[in-house]
């Protein structure tokens, strides 16, 4: 595990470019990507680079249940908004919240990952170890799936619709061991509230409590971190 200190968002975005063309240069075809206000300092860093993605694929980390591609807090919205519009891809898969059979639209996309073989993933860190929607608890050996959202993810959500009760209870989200498949996986982690989840994930015992720990076993992970995140590791 690599870990990158950097000192604002902003340089983090320039070192996540970085990470994604030296993918591209690699013969990188598939990368997994994520949501969240993490991420966005990347894109934005993405976008505005000569980076060319028209030859390969994207697989998206998840997807609330229950509101359309169009909706503006869904995650086919958030990817158009903050990458497609700028950088397109030759197909972009991103989990369908309104399949009539959702168990079905979980297979599909385990196919979608297995056709696919995801080259650098990108993942964000949620306050309590979560990687995607895989909430503690999840087990290391799950694949795509549909998870019942904690109320403390619900709460931190909820600052992107109009009201806690607007949020969505259920996702479709990529497994932990669909995440594990990667062959190079990239989280970002900035503020001192991600802090505490750091240090467990990092430095804390591989634990399904703390999902991301499980990161602690896979050959090839680029941690970002902001002075605050790092605050809480041991030296």
């Amino acid at each position: 595990m690599e870990i990158k200190l950097v000192q604002s968002q902003t340089e983090g975005g320039q070192i996540g470019l970085q990470i994604f063309k030296e993918a591209l240069l690699k013969g990188a075809n598939s990368f997994g990507l994520a949501t969240g206000s993490t991420p966005i300092s990347i894109y934005e860093a993405i976008s505005a680079s000569n980076l060319d993605f028209s030859k390969t694929v994207s697989i998206n980390l998840d997807e609330y249940v229950g509101i359309s591609a169009d909706h503006p807090e869904s995650y086919h919205y958030f990817m158009r908004e903050h990458l497609f519009g700028k950088k397109p891809f030759a197909h972009s898969f991103v989990p369908n919240g309104q399949a009539a059979d959702l168990k079905s639209e979980t297979e599909s996309y385990d196919k979608i990952i297995n056709d696919h073989p995801i080259d650098l993933q990108l993942l964000g860190l949620g306050q309590n170890g979560h990687i995607g929607f895989n909430e503690p608890g999840t087990s290391f050996t799950s694949k795509t799936h549909i998870v019942n959202l904690t109320e403390n993810t619900i709460r931190a959500n909820s600052r992107f619709f109009e009201s806690e009760d607007q949020v969505p209870k259920q996702a479709i989200s990529m497994g932990i061991a669909s995440i594990l498949q990667a062959k190079e996986i990239l989280i970002a982690a900035y503020g001192q509230n991600k802090a505490q989840a750091v240090r467990d994930f990092i430095q804390g015992p591989v634990t399904e409590a703390v999902p991301a720990s499980v990161l602690q076993k896979h050959p090839n992970v680029i941690v970002i971190l902001d002075p605050a995140a790092a605050s809480l590791l041991k030296k």
